[in-house]
């Protein structure tokens, strides 16, 4: 039930971003209160920049199906993510710190970090204390999930 909550919170995050994104941005000439009427031939909103540039960003893959980067890191397993939600605190919160210390923008990281987790001798908090190997398709991908939560600072 505690991994349902998990994936509650983070889509209910995701549209809040979109959402405020939007609500955020202002008109180009500076009127506020009166946006410009819609039209029939206005363009829908395009997703936010953080989503588009997450390397897993793309559709959903089929069951049992595994995207692997040309890094040779797996970024995308075809199974819905499982995980406590101590597990994902955990998870997130290790590779936020992974990433603030090594600088830069974290969404550039999180194929470096799975690297790290997918081919690291030992285990820890990143990696439901389990080789990478020995976690299931869905932990595998409630790792990624926690990866990308952690890139955005969504770890709660």
């Amino acid at each position: 039930m505690r991994r349902y909550a998990v994936w509650s919170a983070v889509a209910a995050v995701v549209v809040v971003a979109a959402v405020t994104s939007s609500a955020c941005s202002s008109n180009q000439d500076g009127n506020h209160d009166n946006p410009p009427p819609a039209s029939s031939t206005a363009a829908a909103p395009s997703p936010s920049p953080s989503l588009e540039q997450t390397p897993t960003g793309a559709a959903p893959l089929a069951p049992d199906a595994v995207a692997v980067s040309p890094g040779g890191v797996t970024t995308k397993v075809g199974a819905p993510a499982e995980s406590t939600e101590d597990d994902y605190f955990q998870t997130c919160r290790a590779a936020r710190t992974w990433m603030t210390q090594r600088g830069g923008d974290p969404r550039t990281q999180i194929e470096p970090y799975l690297k790290t987790l997918q081919s690291a001798p030992t285990v820890g908090t990143g990696d439901f204390a389990k080789p990478w190997a020995q976690l299931s398709p869905g932990q595998q991908s409630g790792v990624i999930v926690a990866v990308e939560a952690a890139a955005g600072a969504l770890c709660g």
